[in-house]
């Protein structure tokens, strides 16, 4: 039996930080992971998700050119061309993972692991490995909702294996993954309905940020349809969806389920670890990404925490750092934790809402600014989306715990201010720091 210091079960974001990180300080490491190295986020998430927000952003300029004077027209678009382009850079950053974790001297399974206890993993082929230390980083996946017909649907995994664009795509949900893809494939040409089990978009976001976003699809297109509970799946001519209440929607060439993700734990034997589960099959931690069994931990969306690449790379490089390298209060503060939507408008989020900070602090503690204005950038042209920021700030001192926007630029400029609140700063800090003019970002600095 092979021994290190260390086994990884998930060679995604999470796992494959720590990896690294805990080799650096001279720990014997080995990965185990069934599918492309990078997870997610490289393979079917962030990375090929963003490249095809960039061609629709491409798309959108091009109509706007003729407003600054360009005589340029579209003559359609080259699905296949952008799919080979994209798979062939996400292929390559497959090997440079490959090429990182030899360069680290860190082992390699290319397979599945479960637990034969919590010091031991085996592999599908049968091999055994034992570690004083174990850490679970396999991910989550897409839910496909168990109703008769579910299997005809895609999920977000399924959307970058399309070859072709589909000429008209219905998406169930209502979250990042749906309004992201749903503004991708309708800037790219297909005739989007968007179906949302309630009347809002964003539920867990601040609340303004979705019903911006939502008068957004709907003035470029999308057809958002309110109260729409899928209840089956036809595939006749075309796929067809009937509601729970009777309405049907048909002629699809794809339907796809943006519903939730959930843990990918089913085949890990956790029990033979002890390692306990939440209600949602999500693995349970501290804030020390520590298991209920000592030695196991586990980091990334496997937990259900924030389930954000820069979150699992934290939390992967925190442990490392405390488990070996002597740091033992280092661990990943998920208090203020800054994202974006790649919706079109991008939407940027960093701390509290409004009814956290209420929850949080009191009404009464709790003033909070805004600014709605129409970006220069559209000045020109003839549609004309209008830019929303907010401030939450709470208590006398106006410190500012939540940062919220939608529109342009909105991916870019949020990091900076997440720097900023994550410092502490003060409504007077913001006052104080001089704009850059002109400029979307600036009213953030000048909000009364």
């Amino acid at each position: 039996m092979n021994k290190y210091d260390l086994i990884v079960l998930g060679g995604g974001s999470g796992g494959l930080a720590a990896a690294q990180r805990a080799s650096e300080y001279g720990a014997r490491v080995i990965v185990i992971e069934p599918a492309r190295l990078g997870g997610t986020c490289v393979n079917v998430g962030c990375v090929p998700k963003k490249v095809m927000w960039n061609a629709a952003q491409i798309s959108q300029e091009i109509e706007d050119a003729a407003d600054y004077g360009f005589n340029i027209s579209q003559h359609g678009h080259d699905w296949p061309v952008l799919k080979q382009k994209r798979d062939a850079y996400v292929k390559r950053l497959n090997g440079i993972y490959q090429s990182n974790l030899e360069k680290k001297s860190i082992d390699l399974i290319q397979g599945r692991g479960k637990f034969v206890s919590a010091k031991e993993i085996e592999t599908e082929y049968g091999d055994k490995v034992h570690a004083e230390n174990i850490l679970i980083a396999t991910g989550g996946f897409p839910i496909v909702p168990e109703i008769p017909g579910a299997n005809f649907g895609i999920t977000s995994d399924g959307f970058f294996d399309l070859e072709e664009m589909p000429k008209r795509v219905g998406i169930i949900g209502s979250g990042y993954i749906a309004v992201e893809l749903a503004g991708v494939l309708n800037a790219l040409g297909s005739h989007v309905m968007q179906f949302l089990r309630y009347d809002s978009l964003l539920r867990s976001f601040e609340e303004k940020l979705g019903s911006h976003l939502l008068e957004h699809m709907r003035a470029t297109g999308i057809e958002v349809i309110n109260q729409a509970v899928p209840q089956s799946v036809q595939h006749e001519k075309g796929l067809a969806l009937t509601m729970e209440d009777g309405r049907t929607f048909d002629n699809f060439d794809s339907l796809l389920w943006a519903i939730g993700r959930a843990p990918n734990t089913h085949f890990l034997t956790l029990k033979n670890a002890g390692v306990k589960v939440d209600d949602r099959g999500y693995i349970v931690v501290d804030r020390y990404q520590n298991t209920s069994t000592s030695g196991v931990y586990a980091v990334g969306d496997v937990t259900g925490k924030a389930q954000l690449t820069p979150v699992a790379i934290a939390a992967g490089r925190r442990l490392a750092d405390r488990v070996f390298n002597a740091q033992p209060e280092k661990y990943l503060n998920y208090d203020i934790v800054p994202t974006v939507i790649f919706s079109h408008p991008p939407v940027g989020t960093v701390g509290q809402t409004e009814v956290e900070a209420v929850t949080s602090f009191g009404s009464d503690s709790v003033r909070v600014y805004t600014s709605e204005f129409v970006p220069m950038y559209n000045a020109l042209t003839e549609h004309k989306p209008k830019t929303l920021m907010k401030l939450v700030t709470v208590g006398k001192e106006e410190r500012v715990v939540g940062c919220h926007i939608i529109g342009a630029g909105a991916d870019e400029m949020l990091q900076g201010f997440a720097v900023a609140i994550s410092m502490g700063a003060l409504k007077s800090d913001f006052d104080n720091t001089l704009a850059i003019h002109p400029t979307s970002a600036e009213e953030l600095v000048t909000m009364r």
